[in-house]
């Protein structure tokens, strides 16, 4: 049987304002990537960053919680006027993340 991947830990937050800025543009410009640039785009990503800084500020370190954090709490964003949902944009944001820290996507290491 395969060994499940064990959690992966973000380093402590060390400035969650300028993490939370840098996420912002990174996951805006992959929105505008995978599909097409729409105005919807900016808003999500800029509602994603600021759970993801509250929950850094609050000490979340854990990759998973943050992930949950942003499904649960962009649920009631109007996803209306776009081709995305808050899965989409929570995997997104974790996909940042592991790319940023030189994680491999595919098997956490």
């Amino acid at each position: 049987m395969a060994e499940p991947i064990p959690p992966i830990t973000l380093p402590p937050a060390q400035n969650p304002v300028q993490e939370g800025e840098w996420l912002q543009v990174a996951l805006l410009s992959w929105l505008n990537q995978e599909f097409i640039p729409e105005d919807a785009n900016e808003h999500i990503a800029k509602r994603a960053a600021q759970i993801f800084v509250r929950q850094r500020m609050e000490g979340e370190n854990d990759l998973g919680s943050l992930v949950m954090a942003i499904v649960t709490e962009m649920e009631s964003f109007d996803f209306s006027n776009s081709f995305f949902g808050e899965f989409t944009v929570a995997n997104a944001v974790s996909d940042l993340l592991l790319d940023s820290l030189g994680i491999d996507r595919c098997c956490g290491q």
